[in-house]
């Protein structure tokens, strides 16, 4: 291999650019809350519109959990506190 190849090479390396960690909230299905409970808390927690609130209700029942917002830390904290305070089960990942 001659220099120039060698040099190219070191060229092509990629470089990855660090980019600021997102968030999210992960909302979990319980046998206590109603859809319209959980539907209505999560337009008021998350600034959903009644159609996402509803798919993501619908999605918990089913799978189980599902990712409700993202963001940075900061933003997501106070959500997911009413989610919480609205008894709904919820975590920051």
């Amino acid at each position: 291999m001659s220099t120039k190849e060698e040099l190219l090479e070191k060229v092509k390396v990629k470089v990855k650019t660090e980019k600021k960690k997102q968030n999210e909230i992960v909302l979990y299905n319980d046998d206590y809350n109603t859809f319209d409970h959980v539907i209505e808390t999560l337009i008021y927690a998350c600034d959903h519109t009644p159609e996402q609130a509803e798919q993501c209700s619908i999605l918990v029942h089913y799978k189980g959990k599902c990712t409700v917002k993202t963001g940075a830390y900061e933003d997501l904290k106070p959500r997911c506190s009413k989610l919480l305070d609205a008894g709904l089960s919820a975590e920051i990942v």
